[in-house]
């Protein structure tokens, strides 16, 4: 592993972060692969890798960007059993994760994952499986829906656009970006904008793909996966993934996490490592300006214990 990293990182430019964290790496999972970007980065630090991405199109854009030498792929979300237990029995001591969509995923109208108009209403990254936009939209009851407006979009107006959408539904079923659209029009009123889409159609796509839930349940099992000394990062694309990942990160570098008046401790009674990002670290503004799609990124480190 070479000599241990600094506790912090002040390394101010998100790129240069991610950079920083690869060296050092011989082997490292990119669980999020999406165009390669990133592990053509770990590559070039030198490490062996694992690639893993639910959507097919990603792992051969992927394969075709990086070849086979060196690389093995899974198609499999990362919180799959496939994938949890290739990355345990790979050994890495670096695993990383950029949450959210991935450029080709936006760019394909036909992915549904946009707002413009005539998109059908599908947005599952892994192509044909689960639910739909569309279907989400068509049978979520009011609560349900109201609360992934609320939680995943911070809209005020949640219940509201909730109401909105059982209503129109009982119309006609939602099937385009058009279909949203109005509804958002409708509830918020003809000052809504692209902002507000992006916002709620963002929380239409963490719902169908269980993102938070899922984020939360992987980041255990991948810290597990690491060798001692390892370092997982996560860049993050939304408040709510970074409050999963920020309070995770929280907890496992914390010695004791009984409740605060229990008389004696009965936890693990040890740190499981460090955080080696104080804050978030940010896009600075020439990388916005070079990739507008990643002015809300930010990304935390954790090291697991030398001693695990």
């Amino acid at each position: 592993m070479g000599e241990a990293p600094t506790t912090t990182y002040h390394v101010p430019v998100l790129a240069d972060a991610v950079r920083a964290w690869a060296t050092g790496s011989r082997r490292a999972v990119d669980a999020t692969v999406g165009g390669g970007g990133h592990a053509a980065l770990l590559r070039a630090a030198g490490a062996e890798l694992l690639v893993i991405d639910r959507d097919p199109v990603a792992i051969a854009v992927a394969r075709a960007r990086l070849g086979d030498e060196g690389v093995r792929y899974v198609t499999a979300p990362f919180a799959a059993a496939a994938a949890l237990a290739a990355a345990r029995a790979f050994r890495p001591d670096r695993i990383l994760l950029d949450l959210g969509v991935s450029s080709h995923q936006l760019d394909d109208a036909e992915r549904g994952f946009t707002f413009r108009e005539g998109a059908p209403l599908d947005m599952r990254m892994t192509p044909g499986q689960g639910p739909s936009a569309a279907d989400v939209l068509n049978s979520w009851p009011e609560e349900r829906l109201a609360a992934a407006f609320r939680d995943w979009a911070d809209e005020p107006r949640g219940r509201a656009l909730a109401r909105t959408v059982l209503r129109r539904r009982l119309r006609e079923p939602f099937l385009v970006s058009d279909d949203f659209v109005n509804a958002i029009r409708e509830t918020l009123g003809p000052r809504s904008g692209p902002s507000d889409f992006a916002r709620l159609f963002q929380a239409l796509r963490i719902a169908v793909n269980a993102e938070l839930d899922q984020l939360a349940a992987a980041l255990p099992a991948l810290r597990d996966a690491l060798v001692p000394g390892g370092r997982i990062g996560v860049i993050t694309y939304h408040s709510g993934e970074d409050r999963v990942v920020k309070h995770t990160f929280r907890e496992w570098g914390q010695t004791c996490i009984c409740p605060p008046r229990q008389p004696v401790c009965t936890c693990r009674g040890r740190a499981l490592g460090r955080v080696l990002t104080k804050k978030a670290i940010r896009p600075d503004p020439a990388e916005t300006a070079a990739n507008s799609r990643a002015r809300s990124a930010q990304f935390r480190i954790f090291e697991v214990a030398h001693g695990a």
